[in-house]
């Protein structure tokens, strides 16, 4: 069962994840969570780097859809200036919206990675339904109220990985 949690991957920002790297192993597109993953779940927009990043990713051709459990304004307002398409209240870890994502863009569940910061929405979401699956850093110390609780149960979870070396992780 915990099996589920551990992900494919772990890194310790987006910006540490390769579009080159990622092409040669025949992916195309990328779900990636917003909130603490791209940005700090209270900033509103891009930072530069990120900005950069996004524009190698586009370079190699590889689509990027955002899904987000947050409200379509929040996610709109980050995704849209930057183009990127992007599925709001995604109830994740269910998995309707990780497959909806990959109609949207038009590419095979083994043509994707899901990237997000935490192991109880990304990684189970994405394990849950077949996905390659990249763990980063949260961006923020800090989170919102909903996820507090979910960190008190990923560390407990992330020690009992650390113990049976199964994953290296940074508080």
């Amino acid at each position: 069962m915990l099996k589920q949690f551990l992900p494919n991957e772990h890194v310790k920002s987006i910006l540490d994840i390769n579009p080159e790297d990622l092409k040669e192993r025949g992916i195309k597109g990328i779900i990636t969570d917003l909130d603490n993953t791209l940005v700090e779940w209270d900033r509103p927009y891009a930072t530069p780097q990120l900005i950069k990043w996004f524009d190698e990713i586009k370079k190699h051709n590889i689509l990027v859809t955002i899904v987000s459990n947050n409200n379509e304004e929040r996610v709109k307002a980050f995704s849209d200036p930057l183009k990127i398409p992007f599925i709001f209240r995604a109830k994740k870890p269910m998995g309707p919206a990780f497959h909806r994502a990959i109609a949207q863009m038009g590419i095979k569940k083994e043509e994707t990675v899901v990237i997000g910061d935490q192991l109880l929405t990304d990684v189970l979401g994405g394990n849950r339904t077949g996905f390659h699956t990249i763990l980063v850093v949260p961006v923020a110390q800090t989170d919102g109220f909903f996820t507090k609780f979910n960190r008190f149960v990923e560390r407990r979870i992330l020690n009992w990985f650390r113990k049976k070396g199964m994953l290296q992780w940074e508080d």
